[in-house]
């Protein structure tokens, strides 16, 4: 069944400027290379797969999700959802032809893959070395020839922080090589980390964040030897604007036949996010003006000498006008591949879903949830097997179909949503004389919503609106009827270092559930 896509958040204006975000979605600790004339971009994603999304830019504000580079974890526990853990801030870069992204997994060690084409496949990721708590990884490949890895340290995991450790490498990146050293110690900026390293007219740059992820700001330390020491300037901070945080991410160019050096106007880019609580790590973009050979980010209002955000501006100058573009987000299950916009919370299979066993709509099988010490079923965000999105916007809708009549008895699905350690979801469940269609609090908290009997064809709307202050209103309707709001309302926050998603799965221990279409407005 065809249906108008409706975007709940677009950047571009339409006029030749655009807005920030760039894009109001959760992803994380961005990383952006310019290949050609061509962007790619890259996040964290921590305990969902697939991982490592894979966007693609023409423009630098008109984004698509086109692939991505982890299937699955590395590593037995993630069968089971570990949030908080997975892959953190990882780097993008092209050397010799190929991609290359190395990542951390805080608890086991710092993974590289590569790829000839980024929309296609990407190695299986091998392990550079095993190490806890060795962070923010980049890889840097010097104009000798010799090649480096930089990295940050978690405090919780390895007892270190505001510290950047520099440690030579094979040029394959497969083995660290002797002759490493702590490059950079800075208590005064706290939370340190996220180091991306480039080099510019004969002098080493490396970008980093600190101040923590909610009230940060970017610094930049440069020198003319590899290994320092480095002079240190601060270039962007939050300043009189309301966007917090402004720190991580990723300094590009525009295309030019000329190469693009430092103090040419209008030419270079700083990607990064602000920290939006239950909207996730959110993608802004700033001008850079160099000046003095330091990269100012944003507008300088107060003439500090550091810039400030901006909230809109001119698009970059890249020679063609480009279609507004957003990742996708609505679904009508109509092809025979899972959209690439949804992730599940752990390690997945194909026994997760199939889009054959009913055309044009998607089958969950029911799989087990384990339960609460006091007895209670386990919160979605609990389930490896919650199919999920990132919020697209501010203030959205979703309204999903679904079919609970193969559900075996005793097995629930639904619509959810998560984040905050907490959820609220909306479910039909199959009892012996019918279904009873409930609202749930964390699970602990159980509303019945409507009985049908076994004389009902047991399919439902289920709708949820998220206003601007993340507060989830929920919705149903039977067939026939207009929609029914539910009290009491859901307040989403953010969930192990991710933003809080919405999605469906289903739970039991025989029969399924079919979802007919996933639509935002």
């Amino acid at each position: 069944m065809s249906h108008p896509y409706s975007y709940p958040y677009r950047s571009d204006l339409g006029n030749g400027r655009y807005r920030n975000p760039v894009l109001h979605a959760d992803y994380s600790d961005p990383d952006v290379i310019r290949v050609g004339e061509d962007y790619w971009m890259t996040a964290s994603s921590f305990n969902c797969t697939p991982g490592l999304p894979i966007l693609h830019s023409k423009d630098l504000v008109n984004w698509t999700l086109v692939n991505h580079a982890v299937n699955n974890l590395p590593g037995e526990r993630f069968k089971e959802v570990q949030l908080g853990s997975g892959i953190w801030a990882p780097a993008i870069r092209y050397h010799a032809g190929k991609y290359w992204i190395v990542f951390p997994m805080v608890e086991e060690g710092i993974y590289v893959t590569t790829a000839d084409d980024p929309r296609g496949e990407w190695c299986e990721p091998w392990c550079l070395v095993e190490a806890r708590g060795w962070i923010d990884p980049c890889l840097f490949w010097d104009d000798d020839g010799k090649a480096y890895l930089i990295h940050a340290y978690a405090m919780s995991r390895s007892g270190k922080k505001e510290i950047l450790h520099l440690r030579p490498m094979t040029p394959d990146a497969k083995t660290l090589l002797p002759g490493d050293k702590e490059i950079i110690h800075a208590p005064h900026h706290p939370y340190l980390e996220g180091p991306k390293f480039h080099k510019f007219n004969g002098w080493y740059y490396i970008l980093a964040p600190g101040g923590s992820v909610q009230v940060g700001w970017q610094v930049v330390y440069r020198s003319k030897n590899i290994f320092g020491p480095y002079e240190e300037k601060v270039v962007l901070e939050q300043g009189s604007t309301a966007i917090n945080g402004p720190h991580q991410g990723a300094l590009v160019d525009i295309p030019s036949n000329n190469e693009q050096v430092p103090g040419a106007e209008g030419a270079w880019w700083f990607l990064h996010f602000q920290d939006d609580k239950a909207y996730g790590r959110i993608t802004h973009m700033n001008p850079v003006h160099w000046v003095d050979g330091w990269p100012l980010m944003g507008v300088d209002y107060d003439g500090n000498g550091v810039g400030e955000p901006v909230l809109e501006w001119e698009k970059p100058a890249v020679g063609a006008q480009y279609p507004i573009a957003v990742p996708a987000t609505t679904d009508e299950f109509d092809f025979p591949t899972l959209g690439l916009q949804w992730q599940w919370h752990g390690n997945h299979d194909n026994s997760f879903y199939s889009l054959s066993a009913r055309e044009g709509w998607i089958t969950l099988p029911a799989r087990p949830l384990g339960k609460s010490e006091e007895g209670f079923l386990l919160p979605p965000f609990k389930a490896p097997h919650l199919m999920a999105q990132k919020f697209p916007a501010k203030e959205f809708s979703v309204e999903a179909l679904l079919d609970g009549s193969a559900l075996g008895e005793g097995s629930l699905s639904g619509l959810t949503i998560v984040g905050g350690g907490h959820s609220a979801w909306i479910v039909l469940r199959k009892e012996s004389d019918g279904w009873k269609l409930l609202f749930l609090l964390d699970t602990a908290e159980e509303q019945l919503l409507a009985t049908l009997g076994n004389d009902k064809k047991p399919e439902v709307r289920l709708s949820v609106h998220v206003g601007s202050d993340a507060t989830c209103t929920f919705s149903y309707a039977l067939e026939g009827e207009a929609f029914t709001a539910v009290a009491p309302t859901f307040v989403a926050g953010e969930g192990g270092w991710i933003g809080a998603k919405v999605g469906i799965l289903s739970v039991g221990s025989s029969g399924s559930a079919a979802f007919d279409y996933f639509r935002f407005s």
